[in-house]
């Protein structure tokens, strides 16, 4: 699985949100960092004239690490369904987004999950209203050690000190579904 994650980046020490001391974060990341809404619309907002798309990378069933089945309270050996993506605008990546969805999650009303594509997981998401997100989480690090191997070769990353990301379970109709978001070099400060 050549985008798979490495397990360096998910054993990293992941914080709520509430315990974040006050300039630990950039400001200008902040806004994106934090905002508990919908960042599929917001990236809509900021790439002009629609260029906004996403880049699927890879999707396929398999175990999830340690880390993240203990976050979604899985039993060991049940199997999710990895959906790895590039958010853009235009040819320049924004984010980087890891979602897993337990394959229980997948039978019945849910079952259309598999088939999303390249449209933005975000926009399923956030059009359920009985949609529910527990806190965010963030992280800090190092693109030099810790970043993905999809991630490694982007030319905008070399050099680059820090890179931040989130993470969140939603609850849709009851069944969990994590997605891990990082915001890459290049992402305009601050969401308009």
């Amino acid at each position: 699985m050549p985008h798979n994650l490495n397990s360096a980046i998910h054993a990293q020490h992941w914080r709520p949100v509430r315990r974040l001391r006050q300039g630990q974060v950039p400001i200008g990341l902040r806004p994106w960092l934090l905002d508990p809404g919908s960042l599929t619309r917001r990236l809509q907002r900021r790439c002009p004239e629609g260029g906004f798309r996403v880049e699927l990378l890879a999707q396929h069933m398999a175990i999830p690490l340690a880390c993240e089945r203990q976050r979604l309270g899985l039993r060991s050996g049940q199997r999710v369904l990895v959906r790895e993506v590039r958010l853009c605008c235009g040819e320049r990546p924004w984010v980087y987004a890891r979602s897993l969805i337990p394959s229980t999650a997948l039978r019945g009303p849910l079952r259309h999950l598999r088939q999303i594509g390249e449209r933005p997981l975000g926009a399923v998401l956030f059009a359920d209203p009985g949609l529910r997100r527990d806190e965010l989480e963030v992280v800090r690090v190092d693109p030099r050690r810790e970043l993905p191997r999809v991630l490694v070769g982007l030319t905008t990353l070399r050099g680059e000190s820090e890179v931040w990301g989130r993470r969140s379970l939603f609850w849709l109709r009851g069944a969990p579904l994590m997605v891990s978001e990082y915001f890459l070099p290049g992402l305009p400060e601050g969401p308009q």
